[in-house]
């Protein structure tokens, strides 16, 4: 295991500026997001042009990128365009060598049968290319509970999880049972968090957050990938944030 930054954690800065602050951080590894509507580098953009793409990302600093994550927004998979812009940013993962591509499960309340088939030609498109298509757990999606999220997974072989534990946390209950997920970890997204929604992102420590744990579950199972702090960079955070990026890095290096 090694420890990453995600892009999010500087959101709000140009791109260039985001990876100089992580390296800065004394990261040697980062998250790439590519998101809709956001200030770094959108999906659409980087899978209409990838090599374009690869250009704008080594204008930074000399990162090595763990894993893509995408947030797409209102997206119609259906549309042949939409196919082709993954297939972009397949090829886009194959130029930055990296292996692990992390999407949105959809949302609560979208039938089975219609995930499995939304899913099913996206991690065929993955396997192909020899990359691996993870689902974010996320308590707005159909991995919002562990048993849900292995159960897609089960029911795709091949498909991966991206824990973000943070969102089993909100349900309320801080001792809830992660195990039925650690099989299918292929990524982990992570920061402090409490019980609530207003206690989303807290200070390192005054979460609910069992790290240890969670890193001891993951080398159990075999996991030998990014622990990537996601510390999301959000005007109300009611904390310093590069203090607790700084904080959360060395805690999770002292536990690998």
């Amino acid at each position: 295991m090694f420890v990453a930054c995600s892009t999010l954690c500087f959101a709000r800065e140009p791109l260039e500026t985001a990876l100089r602050q992580i390296a800065e951080l004394e990261f040697d590894k980062f998250e790439l997001a590519l998101v809709e509507g956001g200030g770094h580098l959108s999906p659409s953009e980087a899978g209409d042009n990838p090599d374009l793409a690869v250009h704008k990302l080594r204008r930074g600093p000399s990162l090595v990128p763990s894993s893509i994550h995408l947030d797409f927004g209102p997206i119609d998979w259906t549309s042949p365009r939409s196919r082709a812009r993954f297939d972009g940013l397949c090829k886009l993962a194959k130029l930055l060598s990296v292996a692990v591509i992390t999407i949105p499960a959809s949302p609560l309340g979208t039938p089975w049968d219609d995930e499995l088939k939304r899913l099913s030609p996206l991690l065929d498109r993955a396997v192909r290319e020899g990359l691996v298509l993870s689902l974010q757990t996320h308590s707005q999606t159909l991995t919002s509970t562990p048993k849900a999220a292995a159960e897609l997974c089960r029911a795709l072989p091949g498909l991966g999880l991206t824990l973000d534990p943070s969102h089993f946390i909100l349900g309320g209950d801080p001792n809830i049972d992660f195990n039925a997920v650690y099989p299918y970890v292929q990524n982990a997204q992570l920061r402090d968090t409490g019980l609530t929604p207003a206690e989303f992102q807290v200070k390192v420590g005054q979460g609910k957050i069992e790290y240890a744990q969670i890193v001891t579950q993951l080398e159990r199972h075999g996991y030998n990938r990014a622990l990537c702090v996601s510390i999301i960079d959000r005007v109300d955070n009611p904390f310093d944030r590069e203090v607790e990026i700084r904080k959360l890095k060395l805690l999770l290096e002292t536990l690998i």
